[in-house]
């Protein structure tokens, strides 16, 4: 912190292992469980982006960091990965403040970290090119992966730290410098990320991080011409956005977007163990994830049976202080989101859905100022509604029935995103014919909402472009480059390069 009042913390930008005052003006940054103003940062200018950027491109051009064995790099994240673990408390509590999730979820994603960058530590030391045999006689060829250069790592408010820790693990393993943009609503977290980075021992301008709105400050950075990739999380529509700029550039860029994931039940699946993966899928994190199960699918011959019991359970589900352990759903992030949350309520009855629970805000009476909405379940959904279609990134179950395996993979594949999707069945056969069938990232067969540091996740359509996680991640944070060797065995001929 760079100064401090009783109540309000003030923070500056993150460059070159110390923290700096930006020429952008302030930003609060609001607890949405009380509404209360508990910290300010920076709205970084163009020129503060250009300092970062800068910082990074020394880092990686001048400095010691890309030059560093792999196996020093793994050292790092490992140590690294130590230091989140001694502050694991303080992480989690960051992150509650700043988004309103259950202290519970959150400090469950920050004690995964440090396995996130142990995993990276190992890759970094894995082979990583190729030997290859060639048609011509007295030549060598082998491929090397080298760093791209200075990676643009922009977040998402609502898993603060695990969704940049998808993209800082691979990045710094591979040798890149980082510049980290995160969410408006959310960066206290990974500011205090960055000074845990320079506590272990990283040399200064590999990881930067700057402050402030989409615009100027994200824009900036994606349009930067420092900028070798830029890996963002978040709204489809935004990413088509950074998507275009980035073109412009030529940028490497991965994007992990939105979804309108089905949850698909048929009628032989496990209905109490279904239910709990479609309350968890839906009402999980206040239903504020990318990978939500926001549609519900469910075989018509239980289909009055699941709608009457999700009512139940969205009805019972404790909302509360998320710092309380007994809470089981907190706030939405922002009044934005909460408005936009409420609109939608508003939208699905307009549009003829069936109000089955919720549909109204929640009242917490020790936190009447707090951002709570009852959890929501609408029954007599058509796939052509609006509530949908559309990312609403709230607690609102739609739920829709369907005849038959391909009457449900018609509805299933009828959106423009293809994030995730879950199958609920007592067949073996048919959890594997429709998890074929699906144009989604990710499939889940009797589970939902899982992911390991091991496994990409990613997805089709308007879900985005690449994966994240698992080793193919590492290898988006590297360039490919082939070198040919002549052993003076061969015959030259300087009019046919292939002889």
């Amino acid at each position: 912190m760079i100064s401090s009042s009783p109540s309000v913390a003030e923070y500056g930008l993150f460059i070159d292992n110390a923290r700096v005052p930006a020429e952008g003006g302030p930003l609060d940054v609001t607890d949405p469980a009380t509404s209360d103003v508990w910290a300010r940062v920076p709205d970084a200018t163009p020129a503060d982006v250009d300092r970062a950027v800068t910082s990074a491109r020394r880092a990686f051009e001048e400095g010691e960091w890309p030059r560093w064995r792999p196996a020093d790099r793994a050292r790092f994240l490992i140590r690294f990965g130590e230091a989140i673990a001694d502050h694991a408390d303080e992480l989690a509590g960051i992150q509650v403040r700043e988004n309103g999730k259950l202290l519970r979820e959150m400090a469950g994603q920050v004690r995964l970290l440090p396995e996130y960058f142990t995993y990276y530590a190992g890759l970094a030391q894995q082979p990583s090119g190729t030997t290859n045999p060639l048609h011509l006689t007295g030549m060598v060829n082998y491929t090397v992966r080298e760093p791209l250069g200075v990676v643009a790592a922009i977040t998402p408010w609502n898993s603060p730290l695990l969704l940049l820790a998808w993209k800082l693990g691979p990045a710094l393993a591979a040798g890149n410098t980082v510049v980290a943009k995160p969410s408006e609503i959310t960066p206290v977290s990974t500011l205090r990320l960055a000074e845990l980075a320079a506590a272990c021992g990283l040399p200064p301008g590999v990881f930067n991080v700057v402050t402030g709105l989409g615009q100027p400050s994200g824009s900036a950075l994606v349009a930067h011409p420092l900028v070798d990739k830029v890996a963002f999380t978040g709204a489809s529509e935004t990413g088509q956005v950074i998507a275009a700029a980035a073109g412009r550039g030529l940028k490497r860029v991965s994007l992990e977007l939105g979804g309108k994931s089905p949850n698909i039940v048929f009628a032989d699946a496990d209905l109490p163990a279904a239910l709990n993966g479609l309350v968890a899928g839906i009402f999980g994190a206040s239903g504020q994830t990318c990978m939500a199960g926001s549609r519900i699918l469910v075989q018509e011959e239980r289909y009055d049976e699941v709608v009457r019991r999700l009512g139940e359970r969205a009805e019972a589900i404790r909302v509360g202080d998320p710092r309380d352990p007994a809470t089981e759903m907190g706030t939405v992030a922002s009044p934005a989101q909460y408005d936009k949350v409420l609109r939608y309520m508003e939208i699905a009855k307009e549009d003829g859905a069936r109000l089955v629970a919720g549909g109204v805000p929640a009242k917490v009476p020790t936190l009447p100022a707090g951002l709570f909405v009852r959890p929501t379940v609408f029954a007599d959904v058509t796939n052509d509604m609006r509530i949908a279609q559309e990312e609403v990134f709230g607690p609102i179950a739609a739920v829709i029935p369907f005849r038959d395996e391909d009457d449900a993979v018609r509805i299933a594949n009828d959106t423009r995103f293809g994030l995730a999707a879950g199958v609920w069945t007592g067949s073996v056969q048919r959890a594997h014919r429709v998890a074929a069938r699906l144009r989604a990232g990710t499939v889940w067969l009797n589970n939902y909402r899982k992911t390991s540091y091991a496994t990409p996740f990613g997805g089709f359509g308007h879900s985005g472009l690449g994966r994240e996680n698992g080793p193919d991640a590492l290898r988006a944070y590297t360039e490919e480059k082939s070198v040919w060797v002549d052993t003076g065995q061969g015959v030259t001929d300087p009019f046919n390069p292939r002889a």
